[in-house]
């Protein structure tokens, strides 16, 4: 239990992360000092503006020096925040490209285990078999497409009647001829037709 409670967890804010924040921590300060700065020296402007009405020319001209060093450390304050706003910049592009390479190697990796599992001997082998599959197929269509001779048809379709009758074997015709009507029956059949037509012709109405 005390290592499950006192395990620290694993942060995912890198250095590259905290330097970031820092640096726009100092930007951040750079600018509230130009601001601060901006006013303080707006308001000397006024008072120097002042003191000339009011006679006094030599404070006036102490002020406006003072003024004159401040916008100097304001130009170098802004080279400053132009510094800093650019390494932030590099950082964090340097932060995406550190991704790219990650992902790249992965894929590399993973490329790499692919191979191994996969040799050139093992997909020639899989190609050559998929081939003698393909050609077996078709051959096979060849033959059904009609390619079969008369005699394989014969053979076929004898099956086929086999497998339909189920099997079933009919008597042997008999070799002896027939006996021989005589004149007279085949005239009473003679009579008899014209009889038996039209019960026929009432049975298909």
């Amino acid at each position: 239990m005390g290592n499950l409670f006192g395990k620290k967890k694993q942060s995912r804010v890198t250095e590259q992360d905290k330097a970031i924040l820092q640096l726009k921590q100092q930007r951040d300060k750079l600018r509230q000092y130009q601001k601060r700065i901006n006013l303080q020296l707006e308001k000397e402007r006024l008072l120097a503006k002042q003191l000339l009405k009011n006679g006094k020319k030599e404070k006036a001209l102490l002020l406006l020096k003072k003024k004159r060093y401040q916008d100097q450390l304001l130009d170098k304050t802004e080279n400053q925040i132009g510094n800093l706003e650019r390494m932030v910049q590099d950082l964090e592009f340097a932060q995406i490209e550190a991704k790219v390479i990650q992902g790249l190697k992965v894929g590399n990796e993973c490329l790499k285990k692919m191979h191994e599992v996969m040799s050139i001997e093992e997909v020639e082998r899989i190609m050559d078999e998929t081939q003698d599959a393909i050609e077996y197929q078709r051959q096979i269509d060849e033959m059904l497409a009609g390619s079969l001779s008369q005699e394989d048809e014969d053979a076929v379709l004898a099956e086929l009647e086999a497998i339909t009758q189920g099997d079933v074997e009919l008597p042997d015709v008999p070799a002896d001829e027939l006996p021989e009507v005589p004149e007279a029956t085949e005239k009473e059949a003679e009579r008899d037709r014209p009889r038996k037509k039209p019960e026929r012709e009432m049975l298909a109405a």
